[in-house]
């Protein structure tokens, strides 16, 4: 029995989105591959409310957050994390020779504007980097404040991973004066893993024309240029499969309005937060809780392995807390295409097998 996925990610994907990726095969160097390429930038292009290039790479997320610090830091890079995930930019800096210093939060904490303030006046830094939503604690960063520091700071690159966010909730990179803004494939955009997407910049292009030993697969600079030298080509073989039903979901999350489909990410998230408030509780403030999913306080002492293996019984799944958070806590994801009928099912669900009323 499929089970309807509610975890961070891979996220549950509509069959129409899967069949597209059973298309026929094209030749990679073909125009009509070149088409299909820039098709998808384009449509990206108005789901990030940017003017920038658009990358893909046929890889996780992680590949371009690598490619990131690895091409853009010249001096040192500020790594800002709220749990795991930018833990490990930090982990991705070092294990490149890259320069780099890691600022932490608590768990269920934010990263302060004050915290990059504090850390860009020093002048030791050439690259921040931002986890604007971390699945590990739900906890999603007040970009809109970090950005007005940044602002201060026109020399410094600003790369943000919004992997868990991008699709689920407006991010407007051009506004926002975002250098890289990276995301994945298998989160709010409702597709299967194994493509990673990122905006961008000149500046950051240029910067990036001066740092010696970028390495070759994510080599930000030779992804750019090859898709500005040779109409929408890249490097190496993509994955043209995923594509194919990129392009097609990309038409489906315009055609239901980028402001809709915000706004049903929210109703979902508010709907959770309230049933998370009154059976157990927040992990994180609720001023800083995701839009894209909900991290619970296990305060009851309940077995997440054991309700998550009668909820499979039922056709679903939830995630248990990450790494050291495990049993402590457990996590709704709340995106993609998931509606609130969905949500209704899954708590309802979980209500009756822990005979909530």
């Amino acid at each position: 029995m499929h089970k309807k996925l509610f975890i961070p990610g891979p996220i549950e994907v509509r069959e129409d989105v899967l069949e597209k990726m059973s298309a026929p095969m094209i030749g990679h160097r073909s125009k009509d591959a070149s088409k299909l390429q820039k098709d998808i930038s384009d449509k990206l292009r108005k789901v990030f409310y940017t003017e920038n290039e658009i990358l893909l790479s046929t890889s996780s997320g992680s590949g371009l957050m690598e490619g990131a610090v690895r091409c853009c830091t010249k001096k040192k890079a500020a790594v800002f994390s709220i749990g795991s995930f930018g833990d490990r930019w930090h982990e991705m800096a070092v294990s490149n020779g890259v320069e780099a210093d890691l600022f932490k939060s608590e768990p269920g904490n934010i990263t302060t504007p004050q915290m990059v303030e504090e850390a860009l006046s020093t002048g030791e830094y050439d690259l921040v980097t931002i986890t604007h939503n971390e699945t590990s604690t739900g906890v999603m960063n007040p970009i809109e404040e970090i950005s007005k520091v940044m602002k201060k700071y026109p020399d410094i690159i600003f790369c943000v991973d919004t992997v868990s966010s991008a699709g689920g909730t407006k991010i407007e990179v051009d506004r926002l004066d975002i250098d890289i803004c990276i995301t994945s494939s298998q989160k709010a955009l409702g597709l299967p893993p194994g493509l990673a997407i990122c905006t961008i910049s000149d500046r950051a292009v240029e910067k990036a024309r001066t740092v010696k030993n970028r390495g070759l697969y994510f080599d930000l600079v030779q992804l750019y240029d090859t898709v500005k030298k040779k109409d929408y080509q890249y490097p190496s073989t993509p994955n043209l499969s995923l594509m194919f039903a990129l392009d097609y979901q990309l038409d489906r999350i315009l055609d239901e309005g980028l402001d809709n489909r915000f706004a049903r990410h929210q109703e979902m998230a508010s709907y959770t937060r309230e049933w998370a408030k009154k059976n157990f509780e927040l992990f994180p403030e609720e001023e800083h809780a995701s839009v894209t999913l909900t991290t619970v306080k296990n305060t009851r002492g309940i077995s997440v392995k054991d309700l998550n293996t009668e909820l499979g019984k039922r056709g679903y799944a939830i995630s248990n807390g990450y790494g050291s958070l495990k049993e402590k806590t457990f996590r709704i994801a709340h995106m993609a295409d998931l509606t609130m009928g969905d949500v209704k099912d899954l708590l309802s669900s979980i209500d009756d097998i822990l005979s909530i009323s």
